[in-house]
């Protein structure tokens, strides 16, 4: 892909422009969550610290959630019904997210189905997946929902953490992921396809693992990655910013090439650390 060379100077102001416009939307979103301190603000850093459990409870039938529900960091798995482990589509959530609804404080262990979805625009804070089933997260709504991921972390995935089937926008902060293939996915091949919005912004990456976003170009997907850190991989054998040519047909999605370009995948190498 190639894309038209601006003026130096003008092409800087544009850049720090998009990138003020995206510290902002963060700030505005984790603001209209209502629900975080300007003392963790200030003082979080990416999750690198795994809360133990304050006791467990066995779950055979989604739980619903609408409004807040605060898990005081127990420990919720699949039984019966919801006891798959592996990577078989279609399986039932631990969590069933409400538009609006908020999760917070809640560790999702093995097996782990297929985590959490969220119906609409939804909140998870310091959720705590410790052996992600199919995914840890699926986000479903519709072109002006607004999914935001503050805390946590997500260990043990042997496909997606995130998976974005919907439309939105989606902002992750705060967040840690080991052991993993792909950290968010938008879509490749579902039958309604959208333009998918997706920002990380304070995260922490421990190898293994394959690509961090993986993004649709032809949908006009947008991904933006700031303040990176990734931990045992000097190689950089783990990918960025993976594009793909998405499709609606159910068919593989092939991909488009991977790196920064300013439009799809807004990063610089000054954006990624590596320990």
């Amino acid at each position: 892909m190639t894309s038209r060379v601006e003026p130096r100077a003008r092409h800087r102001r544009r850049t720090d422009r998009k990138r003020a416009l995206i510290g902002g939307v963060s700030a505005l979103t984790l603001t209209g969550a209502a629900m975080f301190t300007s003392t963790m603000m200030s003082t979080a850093s990416a999750a690198t610290t795994w809360p133990t459990a304050t006791g467990s409870e066995a779950v055979s039938s989604t739980i619903a959630v609408s409004g807040t529900r605060d898990g005081g960091y127990k420990r919720y798995y699949g039984s019966g019904d919801l006891a798959g482990d592996g990577q078989e589509e279609g399986q039932d959530p631990i969590f069933q997210l409400a538009d609006g609804a908020t999760l917070k404080n809640v560790i999702i262990g093995a097996p782990g189905a297929d985590g959490v979805h969220c119906q609409g625009s939804c909140t998870l804070q310091n959720v705590w997946w410790e052996d992600v089933g199919e995914d840890a997260a699926t986000f479903k709504g519709g072109n002006s929902a607004v999914y935001t991921v503050y805390g946590g972390g997500a260990k043990k995935a042997a496909d997606k953490v995130f998976q974005h089937n919907g439309g939105g926008k989606l902002v992750v902060s705060k967040f840690a992921v080991q052991d993993f293939k792909t950290l968010y996915r938008s879509c490749g091949n579902c039958s309604t396809q959208y333009k998918r919005t997706s920002i990380f912004n304070t995260v922490e990456v421990t190898a293994p693992g394959s690509r961090l976003v993986g993004i649709n170009t032809n949908y006009g997907d947008t991904a933006a990655l700031r303040n990176i850190t990734v931990v045992g991989d000097s190689s950089k054998k783990i990918v960025p910013c993976q594009k793909y040519i998405g499709n609606n047909t159910g068919a593989e999605p092939t991909t488009n090439g991977s790196g920064p370009d300013g439009t799809y995948c807004d990063y610089t190498a000054s954006d990624i650390t590596y320990q």
